[in-house]
């Protein structure tokens, strides 16, 4: 029963410091909104810097985005006329289409695409430059470390995803228009056109950016928190 007991206690304290260690990365990030919210209002300190991680993580991801999205497009249009050719109207392929890519597929394969691309980059970067200690010597310039590191890639993820999953979605729809009319047997441009006006609202494509707008935040915001905190070596 003594081991019992001690092994009760010994979760218990794990649990513990789990949920503390928790708590202490909400804090963390809580602080770290806050500081970036109050660099807000001062653009011209970090301009040249958004600019510059717009760059990056727009026009560099570009090639990944429109590879992905084509294909996230093609496959849908494929599979969903496989699945309904006989049993439905063949313009049923087209909203398929359009509901899966507008409101799912092209914000995810465009946030999957920048979380390989630029969160684990902007994570690592940032890491190295903490354990270098270059933080500490922005401070001791009297820098703002959150001012140049942080709102600017905050900033570009915000600006830049929405822009990204605009052009997925477009990609995606032209690569299911294209393989419906090869895969697909009697479909017709016309056909796949009244399928996709069949679906569209203009809350489909505002959820689109919306969802790009969010997976911005969190994959910059979240990505420059975890790198401040880096610490040890190249590990």
């Amino acid at each position: 029963m003594a081991e019992g007991g001690s092994g009760r206690r010994a979760a218990g304290a794990a649990s513990l410091a789990l949920v503390r260690r928790g708590l202490d990365h909400v804090g963390r990030g809580a602080v770290m909104g806050m500081v970036v919210l109050r660099t807000l209002p001062h653009p011209r300190l970090y301009l040249a810097a958004l600019l510059e991680q717009a760059f990056a993580m727009g026009i560099r991801s570009l090639p990944l985005v429109v590879v992905m999205a084509a294909i996230g497009g093609a496959v849908t249009s494929q599979q969903s006329g496989a699945q309904f050719s006989g049993g439905l109207p063949i313009w049923v392929v087209g909203s398929i289409a359009a509901a899966s890519i507008l409101t799912e597929l092209g914000p995810v394969l465009t946030g999957m695409v920048l979380v390989g691309r630029i969160g684990a980059s902007t994570a690592a970067e940032l890491a190295s430059m903490k354990v270098t200690e270059q933080i500490d010597a922005l401070h001791a310039l009297g820098r703002d470390p959150y001012m140049d590191l942080v709102t600017p890639r905050v900033l570009a993820g915000i600006l830049v995803v929405p822009s990204l999953v605009i052009l997925a979605d477009a990609v995606g729809l032209a690569s299911a228009w294209i393989v419906s009319l090869t895969a697909v047997r009697g479909m017709t441009t016309a056909d796949f056109l009244y399928g996709v006006r069949t679906y569209f609202r203009p809350f489909a494509l505002i959820y689109s950016v919306l969802k790009g707008a969010a997976f911005g935040v969190a994959i910059t915001f979240l990505a420059c928190l975890i790198g401040l905190e880096g610490e040890g070596g190249a590990e």
